[in-house]
Parts: C-alpha cells; structure tokens; sequence
C-alpha cells in the first residue's frame, strides 16, 4: 500500500472500482439475509423444546425465587403453563437471534466481499485496459519532467549497457 501513496489517483481510482465491486453485489447479500431470517424464524426443533422442559423453571421475581406471586383470577396450573409457554418462546427467539448473530456477518462476507474480491482486479483491467496512454499517465499523477527524466535515464541504461556489452567483446578478443 506504501506504493500507492506516490500515485493518489490511481489509488482513488481502486478504491473507486472496490467500492463498485462491493456495491455490484449489496442486493444479492441482502437477498441472501432475508432468507436467512425467513428460514431461521420458521425453524422450530422438538429438540429445542425438549431440552426448554428440562431446564428449571425461571422465577418472574428475581430477589426471592421461591416466592411466587397469587393471581386469584388465574390458577396455579394455567399459570405455570403459560410460563412454560412464555419461558419457551424467549428461548426460541433468543436462539434465533443468536444463530442470525453468528451468520448473517458469514452470508454478507460470502455473497459481497468474496464475489467483490474475485471480480475486482478483472474489472480493473477492463477499466485500464480501455484506457489512452495519456490517461494512463493521468492516472498515475506523476510530474511530466519527471517522466521526461525517467525516459532519458532508461535510454542512458541501455546506452551504458550496450557500451559495456562492446568493451566486453573487445576486451575479450
């Protein structure tokens, strides 16, 4: 990355193609969620509901759980069994929202950056390739004198190179 700091143009201009490769797939993870929370608040187990019963029952009053609160209108057994109910079904939400924690971050990494990831450095080279030399040389915002100097060093190598290639044959005979 520290070389791209010489050329902030061209590093603009990949974020700019990342952030498009990403977006090119934000409706597909979207999808993909929706989904996932479709099927997951439709998925109900016996054994989620076998394992509820198991456990002890939780107390509504958390400062004296043997205490239990009369209710002269609703009998004990109706009470208990809408607790059950109730205690069941926070259970159940409770596990769904933990499943929907742990995958939808596994779905929107799967269907957005891994499908960005693999399609971005070809796009890349769509975009550059149907580039002008000049805007090749734009993109890479760099001063025209020094390109200028770069190309007469480059022809001086291989002036240096050539001449050390013709003292060599001499050298030699």
């Amino acid at each position: 990355m520290q070389e791209l700091k010489r050329f902030p143009t061209l590093q603009a201009d990949i974020a700019a193609s990342a952030n498009d490769s990403l977006e090119r797939f934000r409706e597909e993870s979207r999808r993909t969620v929706i989904r996932m929370v479709d099927m997951e608040s439709g998925y109900l187990t016996v054994e989620f509901f076998r394992k509820m019963h198991l456990e002890p029952e939780k107390s509504s009053d958390p400062k004296n759980p043997n205490r239990s609160t009369p209710n002269p209108n609703v009998d004990t057994h109706s009470d208990s069994h809408l607790s059950k109910i109730g205690s069941n079904v926070n259970g159940y939400i409770n596990m769904v929202c933990d499943s929907l924690k742990h995958s939808i971050p596994k779905a929107v990494v799967h269907c957005q950056v891994r499908e960005a990831k693999r399609s971005l450095l070809n796009q890349f080279y769509v975009q550059v390739g149907k580039r002008e030399k000049d805007q090749l040389g734009a993109l890479l915002d760099e001063d025209p004198a020094l390109m200028e100097k770069r190309s007469q060093l480059a022809k001086r190598l291989e002036l240096y190179k050539q001449a050390m290639d013709d003292i060599d044959s001499v050298a030699w005979k």
